[in-house]
């Protein structure tokens, strides 16, 4: 793998097609880019953060990626170069922004990639390490450190890191702060010896059944890693290239296949003039003209059909009409009358006087009580503040 520890404006890189390519943005060497602090002396930390692209284009190749935690953090540019791009220069721009003063330097990095003479590597191995993040990983003694752990797993005369990538980009979820949990790294390494046993344990029937209980398989070569890596047994992936499976199929016509439709043919540039007169009168002036009728029939009832009281007194019968009048001013006489009349109160309702006390007691009914329906003499019960006066005796 390539590991730059500085950068420098248009700089020359010369990666190998297949192996892991690994560039670090140091902010210490933008710092000089930007004018320092007004005062003299004070240790300048600003906030700088990177953005990269390919040049003529807003985003970088499909196979770089970069990755920055903070602005108080280098920037890396990492990936696995593909054959497809050997011999072609990528020039990659790196714009630092200086979030104090936001000024800005431009560099220029020009990737040179070369063939590999022993790439493809035929067996691969991925593994996914969980307590490690993807910048933690780029570290040069973390990423010797763990290829170190698997040679001395495999023992391979040929060992090279292939890609890297973060467990985020494979659809993971963030972790949860705490713990100081990690969010997991996949590490692509090739070889060129076959697959130890150590690590064709994980293809065993017992090891998978417990994978598939959510539980940890049991490895024989897994304390070489723990001291430093916690490997995901379950999640590890074995590619043996030297096992050409051909992929390709004869395409059968069936029902889900569309036949041949022979030459698209589009329309012609050149529209005819439509008259859209016709979609007036069927659309709105049809319509309007049942809404008028109706409403004239609808007014001509209304208004015009009315018969009015006069014509209806004409049509009823003199004899009928007498009675009726009769009975209305029966009716109005005799409401006239309820309301005038003035009835005296019984005795039972007027006032009493406490034989004691010489208080007033209120009779049992309002003055606003309509007395129509009262009988004349009421049963008076006894109030709390009237008091039994003893009749007399005779002297017999």
């Amino acid at each position: 793998y390539t590991i730059l520890s500085k950068v420098h404006s248009d700089r020359n890189v010369y990666p190998s097609a297949g192996v892991l390519f690994v560039h670090v943005l140091e902010r210490e060497y933008f710092k000089g880019e930007f004018p320092p602090y007004p005062k003299p002396g004070e240790i300048s930390n600003d906030p700088i953060t990177f953005n990269t692209n390919l040049m003529g284009y807003p985003d970088r190749p499909g196979w770089l990626r970069y990755i920055q935690r903070t602005p108080y953090s280098d920037g890396v540019l990492y990936g696995s170069p593909t054959v497809e791009n050997v011999g072609k220069p990528t020039i990659i721009e790196i714009t630092a922004y200086n979030r104090r003063t936001f000024e800005t330097a431009r560099h220029n990095l020009i990737i040179n990639i070369m063939s590999a003479e022993d790439f493809p590597l035929p067996y691969q191995a991925e593994f996914f390490i969980r307590n490690m993040n993807v910048e933690e990983m780029l570290a040069s003694e973390v990423l010797g450190d763990f290829l170190g752990a698997v040679k001395n797993v495999w023992q391979p005369e040929r060992l090279n890191a292939i890609n890297i990538t973060s467990a985020l980009d494979r659809g993971g979820r963030v972790p949860l702060p705490i713990n100081d949990m990690k969010e997991g790294v996949y590490v692509m390494v090739g070889a060129d010896v076959p697959f130890s046993s150590c690590l064709r344990e994980v293809e065993n029937p017992q090891n998978q059944l417990r994978c598939s209980q959510e539980m940890e398989p049991v490895i024989t070569c897994d304390k070489k890693f723990r001291t430093q890596f916690h490997i995901d047994w379950c999640k590890i992936s074995l590619v043996d290239n030297t096992k050409q499976v051909s992929t390709f199929q004869e395409v059968i016509r069936g029902e889900g296949i569309l036949p041949d439709g022979g030459e698209y043919k589009p329309p012609s540039d050149t529209l005819k003039s439509r008259d859209y007169y016709s979609d007036f009168l069927v659309t709105l002036a049809v319509p309007s003209a049942i809404a008028l009728v109706l409403f004239l029939i609808l007014a001509y009832i209304m208004c015009c059909r009315r018969e009015g009281v006069e014509k209806r007194n004409m049509q009823t019968p003199d004899i009928q009409l007498v009675h009726h009048s009769a009975i209305q001013k029966s009716t109005k006489e005799l409401r006239d009358m309820s309301k005038n009349r003035e009835i005296a109160w019984p005795l039972s309702t007027l006032p009493v006087f406490h034989p004691v006390t010489g208080e007033i007691v209120p009779p049992l009914h309002p003055d606003s009580y309509d007395n129509t329906s009262t009988p004349l003499m009421q049963t008076q019960p006894n109030l709390p503040h009237q008091t039994q006066i003893p009749q007399q005796r005779s002297a017999g």
